[in-house]
Order: C-alpha cells, then structure tokens, then sequence
C-alpha cells in the first residue's frame, strides 16, 4: 500500500483511503493474531438491523402504554433468539399455556427455562 500510495496524487479520495487504512493497519490486521476475533463486523450489524428497521415502528406504538408492551413483546423474541428458540414457536407454546397457568410461576414461561423443555420437544417430534 506505500508504494501504491506514491502513485496517487496526495488529494487524490484512492490516496486518503489509502491513508485511512494505513493509519489503522494494526486494528485492520488484530484478527490474524487472535483466531477469535471476526474479520468484519457483520453479525453486529445484523444484530443490530431490528432495532434500525424498527425506529420508524416505534413511533407508532399511540400511547406509553404501547409502548411499553411493545418493548415486552421485543424482549421477548430477543430473548428466545438469544436462548435458540424459534420466537414463533416460543410464542405459540406460551399463549397455548399462559391462561391455565398459575401466575407465582409466570417466569417458567421465560424463554431460558423453556429452552429445554421445546428443545427435548423439537427432538422427540424429529
């Protein structure tokens, strides 16, 4: 990259990019001494594509109230998500369960205690 930076003129948008990736060589190149680390940040990005296609949808939610139940229902798919669960399946197993349950047990109905429960489930029906 030095020697084609030469080739450049100094003003020139290939010269500054240039510049830019050999200002942070040592950040661009970290993931070759550390296998752990990724070599671009997609995942982060994915993971973070809800929540950018989703501000518009959050001015809509009319009241605090909707808000706040919205903000419920995307904890919780974000949670099943995080635990391995298909969210649409996690979901469908709760309303299926929620009215006949008793409310001091509510949290057995969260995703990480019914991970492995639609785990063995989703195995046995396989």
């Amino acid at each position: 990259m030095d020697s084609r930076l030469r080739v450049f003129s100094p003003k020139s948008e290939t010269a500054g990019a240039i510049r830019y990736a050999l200002s942070r060589w040592r950040a661009l190149t970290r993931y070759v001494d550390n296998g752990m680390l990724e070599i671009d940040n997609s995942a982060a990005e994915r993971a973070l594509r809800a929540v950018a296609l989703g501000r518009k949808n959050y001015l809509f939610a009319g009241s605090d109230a909707g808000g706040e139940r919205a903000a419920a229902i995307y904890s919780l798919i974000g949670s099943a998500k995080l635990n391995g669960l298909d969210p649409e399946l996690y979901l469908r197993t709760v309303l299926a369960q929620i009215a006949g349950h008793p409310i001091n047990r509510i949290g057995e109905l969260l995703p990480w205690n019914l991970a492995a429960i639609l785990a063995t489930n989703t195995t046995k029906a396989a």
